[in-house]
Order: structure tokens, then sequence, then C-alpha cells
């Protein structure tokens, strides 16, 4: 499945690790929490530190499948049970997550971001579509973004087809003139393919890449943002 810039009515894009690595930002998240019930609840940060506070959000993650992509809801019930267990007040879970979110959404992105961004959305309309909880406005670009499909807040998230329909609909446009942009490939490109979109996968790895499906092949494969965007202008031009 092929398609030129030109044939395009919209952008869906993935966020962490495409737009930005997302480790870093929750590494440093979880530190700001840390460092916040050091103050307000020393016990608890006494008996956990960062990695074994990870490990009890790790366990309500598996406790709670029901709870599908819904990672604030189990980052609060986690820091609440952390509380609980030390004999602090559970009601610190709120604003400890506020912390925490502070520091998830002070992002890092890459280079090529924010530029390639600016370019493609002068020209396409774009809907984030994400299984994550970043907040465009606190990162300071959700002017570039016509609407978000988050898990959390639609309730179903990639690979799922009817997350890639639901982009589609804020786009404005049928899934085969629709292009999903991401980097993971079972949840971005393979999902996109089978919810009927075109993909383009951001590879920034060095290495052959790894295509664990064989019937199914990237519209584009790129090594970042700006290939990308260079590339799909310069055909919008043709």
């Amino acid at each position: 499945m092929s398609v030129q810039g030109s044939a395009l009515r919209g952008l869906t894009l993935d966020l962490d690790d495409t737009l930005w690595p997302v480790w870093p930002a929750i590494a440093r998240a979880e530190a700001d929490l840390h460092g916040f019930l050091a103050i307000h609840a020393p016990a608890t940060a006494q008996r956990f530190d960062t990695a074994a506070l990870r490990a009890i959000r790790e366990q309500v993650e598996r406790e709670h499948p029901e709870w599908g992509l819904d990672f604030t809801r189990m980052r609060l019930e986690s820091v609440a049970r952390a509380l609980t267990q030390c004999g602090d007040d559970p009601a610190l879970a709120v604003p400890a997550f506020e912390v925490f979110f502070e520091g998830r959404n002070r992002v890092e992105c890459f280079d090529d971001a924010l530029p390639a961004l600016e370019a493609l959305a002068a020209r396409w309309p774009i809907v984030a579509l994400t299984n994550g909880n970043a907040d465009l406005a606190r990162i300071g670009i959700a002017h570039h973004f016509v609407g978000v499909v988050s898990a959390r807040e639609f309730g179903i998230g990639k690979p799922d087809p009817r997350a890639f329909h639901e982009a589609c609909r804020r786009v404005g446009a049928a899934p085969h003139e629709v292009l999903h942009i991401g980097d993971d490939w079972a949840l971005d490109v393979v999902g996109a393919h089978r919810a009927g979109l075109h993909s383009a996968w951001v590879h920034r790895a060095e290495g052959h890449p790894c295509r664990p499906d064989a019937d199914v092949e990237p519209t584009h494969v790129v090594r970042d943002l700006t290939e990308l965007a260079t590339r799909l202008i310069a055909q919008g031009r043709g």
C-alpha cells in the first residue's frame, strides 16, 4: 500500500519515543515524586526508593488488567498504597501524582521532532494517537494538533483498529487517506496497516530493521521525522 503526499488528507502521530524518548522523562518524574515524598511523607520515602515505588506500580498493573492503559490511575493507586503501608496519609497521592505528572511532561524532544512537526502541521491536520498519558498543553505543542486520542480517555488503545478509526474521524478523513507515524512496529505499523491506514515507521535505531510480520510493509521507513517531512512535502508539491 503506497500513497503520495498529495493524496493525504491527514496524519496521526504517536508521541512517546517518536517525538521524545519517554524513559528519561519517566525516570526524572519518579525522582521528583520521591523528592516530594521525602518532604511530605518521610516514612514512605525511607521505606520505598524509586525502584520500589515502580515495583508497586507494576504490581498494581498486574492486579488490575481491567484498567487497561490508564497509567494515571495505576500510578495514583500505587502511591496511595505505599503511603497507606507506611502510615502516611493516602490523600497525599493526589499532590504527589501532580508532581510526578509535571515531571513526566518535562520531555526533551529529539532534535528533529519540533521542526518537522511544525512543517507537517502547516500542511496537514494532525491528531495525536497515544497509549501514554502525555499532556500536549503542558509540553507546549498542543497548537500543532487538531485533536488527541489517548487510550486513557478513549478507553481503547493501539493496536486496536477502533483507536485508529477514531483518530481518522477526528482528522476528518477516511483511513486510506491518513498516514500514521510512529516508532513501535507492533503498535504503530502493524496496527495502522490492519486498520486500513498508511504507515510511516520512524526507526531511529541503527542496524537492520526488525520486521517480524512479513505481510506488513510500511509506506515509509525513515531514520527521523525530518526525513519523513521532507519526503512528504516534496511529494505533496509534485
